[in-house]
Order: C-alpha cells, then sequence, then structure tokens
C-alpha cells in the first residue's frame, strides 16, 4: 500500500485552548476520500464538539498543499469504490465523502482554513467549509470536477457560490481554471494573504483573538451564522431569541457587563 491509503487523513495537536488540524498526506498532496476517511474525520469531529475547553480550531495541509482533492489514482483503479458505479459509487460517496463533509462544515468551534499552498477540486471544497480563510501566497484555488468529467461532488455546487456569489463560482466550475491567492482575496474566497512563513503565525494570532471570546456565546453566533444561510429572517429572529436567552443565563455574561462598566477585560471562563 501507498502512504496515502494507509496514513490517516488528519492528525490533530493542541495548543492552549486552540486545536489545530493538519491533513497529512503530503507526499500524495492531502488527498481525502480514501475508504474510512469519513468515519475518522467524524470522530474526531464529535471529539472537538464535545470538549468544551477548545474555542477554536484551525485547518490546514501538511507538505505543500492544502488538499489538492480527491485521489486521482484512486479514480483510476478499476477495483475502487470510483470506478465499480452504482449503488457502490453512491455509497462510497454518501457514507463516506460526505461523512467527512458534514462533519468538518458541522463543527460546533469557529473554523479557520490555513490554506498553504493547492486546495483543489473536493480541497477547495474543504476549505469553504471554514467559517474564515487566510492563505498563503503560495495557495491556489480550483474546482476542476469537470476536467474529470464528473460534477462537483462533495457541496461544493453549494458551498461556493455562497462564498464568492453565483457568476464567479459558476465561472470557476465551468473552464476548471485555478485563480491565485490575490484573485481568491479579491473574490472573497479568501479573507487574507499574508507570506507563506508567516501563514500559521497569523493563523494563530487570528484564532487567540477568537479565543479572547466568552465560548458558549462564539459557539451559538457560528450556530446562528450557519442557520441564517437558509432560514428567513423571521426564523432567524426566532433562533436568536433563543440564542440570546441562553447567553443571557451565563456567568459570562455578567462578566462582560461588569467589564465594560469598570473598563477593564473581560476574564470569561466558560460558565
Amino acid at each position: 500500500m501507498t502512504e496515502s491509503t494507509t496514513r490517516p487523513p488528519m492528525i490533530v495537536e493542541r495548543h492552549g485552548e486552540i486545536a489545530i488540524l493538519t491533513l497529512d498526506r503530503p507526499d500524495a498532496m492531502n488527498p481525502l476520500g480514501h475508504k474510512g476517511d469519513g468515519a475518522a474525520i467524524e470522530a474526531i469531529c464529535q471529539d472537538l464538539n464535545a470538549d468544551l475547553s477548545l474555542r477554536c480550531a484551525i485547518l490546514t495541509g501538511a507538505g505543500r498543499a492544502f488538499s489538492a482533492g480527491g485521489d486521482v489514482k484512486a479514480m483510476a483503479d478499476p477495483e475502487s469504490a470510483f470506478s465499480r458505479g452504482g449503488l457502490i459509487t453512491r455509497d462510497h460517496y454518501r457514507n463516506n465523502i460526505h461523512r467527512a463533509a458534514r462533519a468538518i462544515h458541522g463543527l460546533d468551534l469557529p473554523l479557520v482554513a490555513a490554506v498553504n499552498g493547492a486546495a483543489i477540486g473536493l480541497g477547495c471544497d474543504v476549505a469553504c467549509m471554514a467559517d474564515i480563510r487566510i492563505a498563503s501566497d503560495r495557495a491556489k484555488f480550483g474546482v476542476t470536477f469537470l476536467k474529470l468529467g464528473l460534477v462537483p461532488g462533495d457541496g461544493g455546487a453549494w458551498l461556493l457560490p455562497r462564498t464568492i456569489g453565483m457568476s464567479r463560482a459558476a465561472e470557476l466550475f465551468f473552464t476548471g481554471d485555478l485563480i491565485d491567492a490575490d484573485t481568491a482575496m479579491a473574490w472573497g474566497l479568501v479573507s487574507r494573504v499574508v507570506p507563506h512563513e508567516r501563514l500559521m503565525d497569523e493563523a494563530l494570532s487570528l484564532a487567540g483573538r477568537i479565543c479572547a471570546q466568552p465560548p458558549h456565546s462564539l459557539r451559538l453566533t457560528k450556530s446562528l451564522l450557519r442557520q441564517g444561510q437558509s432560514a428567513t429572517y423571521d426564523a432567524a429572529l426566532e433562533d436568536a431569541a433563543t440564542a440570546q436567552v441562553m447567553s443571557h443565563a451565563t456567568a459570562d455574561y455578567r462578566e462582560g457587563v461588569s467589564a465594560l462598566i469598570e473598563k477593564r477585560a473581560p476574564r470569561f471562563k466558560a460558565e
């Protein structure tokens, strides 16, 4: 077996209140979608959601790529789930690839993607699952499914238009073009572009500022942002009212009000 089929898809390191998630198949540019990837990533994300001492997560890639997407060599294998067709291929997407996608997109923690290199196909979609994206000046982005005779198979047709708008998303899907980091920033795909050697420092600095917020209200705010993408305004107001009641009941709310009145920095304790 090659490294890409035996190596776990992701490793997790802890940096205080921050979880650093690294896609970890560098020799093959961090592909996703091998058998078992969905279950492995789902288990990691469940553990992160359950750990209330964590306040933010950073997702990046090992080596020179963020993720080049699916493993093309596996797609070419006539014995792989990609090639066998019918219900076998459908099940591979629904119960493996989609399982990973739902888990990453469903993280309760704010997620920062530190895009260190190529983010192509599924890799670009995974970046779009993050709440915030910052890019190395070496990063490139593309959704090249049509060049393989495929369609965006892991939610990219839902994610990308919500990130950069329908016209630009359609341009990338229909042409298969790649864009550089500066274009990605101009199009709103990333928040900022930083020198490659500064990427993780910048990501940790951003995550540190996020970690300074009250953790319960932080997770609730992420939930409101996600729900708001498909809710009506009236439904969003109802969700906000419910979340606000929960926030008012916390000790961190009382600490925030006291700190503002006393003109000092708040000390939030997840209480």
